[in-house]
């Protein structure tokens, strides 16, 4: 792959969506790529990053169009330390210690998601969390227009590993839509100090239950977290690699 493709090249436009609430979350939405795909991919903790704009140019190097929500902190670089001073005061829209509920932000991206289907005249779009957003991408499940999604080292409640950050309705209406689509996948690697074992444990209790499997769990070797940015490593064979070409295959699948 060539030069990483920088944030000046998207398309920008600010969306405003009312949240359950009753609060108005607006932010920048940069879009970039052509063809029938979609995936709309969630900023990690460490922000819109260099790594995650070179994720972004994987997807659209497979004919998709990218869409990169911009919900905190600076752009082309990382910075997590002051990102999790941001979102710890983002009280309307982050609520990272929350467990039995989701973070109102997720209202916002639910909103994002239909708009963007809506606008592309889609089949339903993809979803992509990571690390801090990972868990929005099972919420996310439960919307009409998404078709697939990908949780990888879904971390919240932070500091609570036993927890989900979801409701019990929540939970009910994503097992209810996975049923209809098929599975989802969510992603770690095994020594993941922040998505611990216990986290996925959990998530396999809470959603694989009927002896049906609506969450297919990858566990990558190593001590690394960030499985398709910090980590990522683009060498075939590689287990982010396999990871990441499982997952489009998946969504491929899923979309078209």
């Amino acid at each position: 792959m060539g030069k990483t493709t920088q944030i000046d090249a998207y398309a920008k436009e600010t969306f405003s969506f009312t949240m359950s609430n009753e609060q108005v979350a607006t932010h920048d939405v940069y879009t970039i790529g052509q063809g029938n795909k979609v995936v709309i991919i969630i900023q990690e903790l460490p922000g819109i990053g260099q790594e995650t704009l070179a994720l972004a140019d994987k997807f659209i190097e497979q004919r998709y169009v990218v869409v990169l929500p911009h919900l905190f902190g600076p752009i082309g670089k990382t910075a997590i330390t002051s990102n999790l001073f941001r979102v710890v005061c983002m009280r309307k829209e982050f609520s990272i210690f929350s467990k039995n509920e989701s973070s109102p932000i997720v209202d916002y991206l639910s909103g994002l998601c239909t708009l963007i289907k809506e606008r592309y005249q889609v089949k339903g779009v993809a979803v992509i969390g990571m690390c801090l957003t990972g868990n929005f991408a099972i919420s996310l499940m439960a919307n009409d227009a998404v078709l697939a999604g990908f949780a990888s080292q879904p971390s919240l409640p932070i500091l609570n590993s036993s927890a989900i950050h979801m409701s019990a309705g929540e939970i009910s209406a994503i097992k209810a839509k996975l049923d209809l689509v098929g599975p989802m996948h969510c992603g770690r690697f095994e020594g993941d100090i922040l998505c611990t074992a216990k986290k996925f444990e959990v998530l396999d209790k809470t959603f694989n239950t009927d002896d049906k499997e609506r969450i297919i769990f990858h566990e990558l070797p190593g001590k690394g977290h960030a499985i398709l940015t910090l980590e990522f490593v683009d060498k075939a064979g590689h287990p982010t690699r396999k990871t990441f070409d499982e997952v489009v295959g998946y969504f491929d699948q899923q979309l078209t």
